[in-house]
């Protein structure tokens, strides 16, 4: 059980990059149907299906580095979903056996990855609607957490000795944990709303950019035929950015104080191994968050913004449960 656990959380990294990795190359529409691709079940090759392909579908034109970008995605988050699948039944079985057996995480996943499915295949046909795709990245690290929780759980992780001084974390570490989660909602707005390069300039924004606020319209959906390349205007855009910036600003701050704190307080050698690795992350994520800036959203850079994200949220579940266990 254990095995399949870590299989599947390697794996839903492995979906998390490569989802961004197909957002940031705009291969969110490669394929323009859903669950195959342009009704194959691999991209298009044969001089037949790429005729077949663009009668079909003549308002979307097959690219296919694209649409293999797409694609992989796919198969990647599909072979993840059997995974879960597996564990789930495997979870049900062996708690008939074995009363400690966590079962209402495994089935809890399983019912996030079903859901996952389905926003993954109205993120095509309601043509990147940005709810849905920032619901979609939202899912995965949803995820990824129920899983690491899953793990932490099969490990049963405790402080034998007990730590006091961790005792007094829980409320920060909470808090840390919820603005890092906020943050990265904004950062999935931001991104399905194709927004991050609206501010080129340190350290919030270029020009008179408070006048230029625009919440409101930040903050809505338009009624677009799709939205492909944004359906926002530049200082909606640019608002929406500029939520990520402070809100990055708000998560340094209270994270540095959950680490001042944590460095003050907690004697337990695990909880101060966590707060290292948090500090880690946190240091690498300010890092590739600048770097996105000064050199204009360089592909490796952003998708690897998206991946410490994501280690950066799953070193906070881990904190927060560690302190629960303690308690």
């Amino acid at each position: 059980m254990r095995a399949l656990v870590k299989i599947s959380l390697i794996l839903t990294f492995v979906v998390i990059v490569l989802g961004a990795h197909a957002r940031l190359t705009d291969a969110g529409l490669g394929c323009p149907d859903w669950p195959g691709c342009y009704g194959q079940l691999t991209v298009p090759s044969l001089a037949h299906q790429v005729v077949v392909a663009e009668t079909l579908w003549p308002d979307s034109p097959l690219e296919t580095h694209k649409a293999w970008n797409e694609m992989i995605h796919r198969y990647a988050a599909g072979l993840l979903g059997l995974v879960i699948l597996v564990i789930a039944i495997w979870s049900v079985v062996r708690a008939r056996q074995h009363s400690i057996q966590p079962v209402k995480l495994p089935l809890a996943l399983l019912a996030l990855v079903i859901f996952q499915a389905a926003l993954g295949m109205w993120t095509v046909t309601m043509n990147l609607q940005p709810i849905v795709v920032m619901g979609h990245l939202l899912g995965g690290f949803a995820t990824f957490s129920l899983l690491y929780l899953t793990l932490l759980r099969l490990k049963r992780v405790h402080l034998p000795l007990g730590d006091p001084g961790a005792r007094k974390l829980g409320g920060i570490a909470l808090l840390a944990l919820l603005v890092v989660i906020g943050q990265i909602a904004l950062g999935g707005w931001v991104a399905a709303n194709y927004a991050a390069l609206a501010c080129t300039s340190l350290p919030i924004c270029e020009g008179d950019w408070v006048a230029r606020l625009d919440i409101a319209g930040a903050f809505s959906v338009p009624e677009a035929v799709t939205y492909q390349y944004g359906a926002h205007d530049f200082n909606e855009r640019m608002t929406m950015h500029v939520a990520h910036r402070i809100g990055a600003i708000v998560t340094i701050l209270v994270v540095g104080l959950l680490l001042w704190r944590g460095y003050r307080n907690a004697q337990s050698q695990v909880i101060r191994s966590n707060l290292n690795l948090i500090t880690l992350l946190l240091m690498l994520q300010v890092a590739l968050g600048i770097s996105n800036i000064v050199f204009f959203l360089p592909l490796s850079i952003a998708v690897l913004h998206n991946a410490v994200g994501a280690l950066l949220l799953l070193s906070l579940v881990g904190l927060n449960y560690r302190i629960a266990r303690n308690a």
